[in-house]
């Protein structure tokens, strides 16, 4: 599916080509080789449903490509390579990090997005979220200060996107913090009002509004 058939099929989103000039506050482009780490993700077989993210995948983690994003793009400090993929189409929630995270979509995909200072509290309205397209093998980075969750797929066999992270991040808490929104190590997390199956594993319901779909 093209460009500009996605934002036909979906006029309640605002949606945007990653190299728009809308993407500057949210990350930014980088120049790579990305042919080995695609090849590799390509390699790895879909989940039966749903998605399944891993925060290390040593098929990844062994590309002369992940040596490339530890040493240049986290300049040396420990990092983990990981995988996303699966099938979904929902906004459902938003996380971040006190990191930015390293992307590289094996599949043309959305990501739907937000800014922290966007937040009231520990709210956010739907309204402020952004789709950004992102084509298959755009290494991306977006930064600490952008809200994100799971890639939206635009084809129907699914999406593939890599996920690069300071080591640990995404990994289950060892004690629970006094502040509700930490979901796991490094990741703080909201979830829409309408995700009642996230709401009863514990994350607090702090996105209104529309939840957005992604149409393809």
């Amino acid at each position: 599916m093209t460009f500009a058939e996605l934002k036909e099929k979906n006029p309640s989103i605002r949606l945007y080509h990653v190299t728009d000039a809308a993407f500057a506050p949210y990350g930014r482009i980088i120049e790579a080789d990305t042919a080995d780490l695609v090849a590799r993700m390509e390699k790895i077989p879909m989940p039966e449903t749903g998605v399944r993210y891993v925060p290390t995948e040593e098929t990844l983690e062994a590309s002369p490509v992940a040596e490339f994003i530890r040493r240049e793009l986290f300049g040396g400090v420990p990092a983990q390579i990981g995988f996303c993929w699966g099938a979904s189409n929902r906004l459902n929630a938003l996380e971040w990090h006190i990191c930015n995270e390293i992307n590289l979509p094996a599949t043309d995909l959305v990501l739907l997005l937000a800014l922290r200072c966007e937040m009231q509290g520990n709210h956010l309205d739907a309204e402020k979220v952004v789709g950004f397209y992102v084509p298959r093998g755009t290494l991306i980075e977006v930064y600490s200060t952008s809200l994100h969750y799971c890639p939206c797929q635009v084809e129907d066999g699914g999406f593939r996107c890599l996920v690069g992270l300071t080591k640990e991040t995404n990994t289950p808490l060892t004690e629970k913090p006094a502040d509700p929104l930490i979901f796991a190590r490094n990741k703080w997390l909201i979830a829409h009002e309408e995700n009642e199956g996230l709401i009863a594993r514990g994350a607090l319901p702090g996105i209104s509004g529309e939840n957005y779909t992604v149409n393809r």
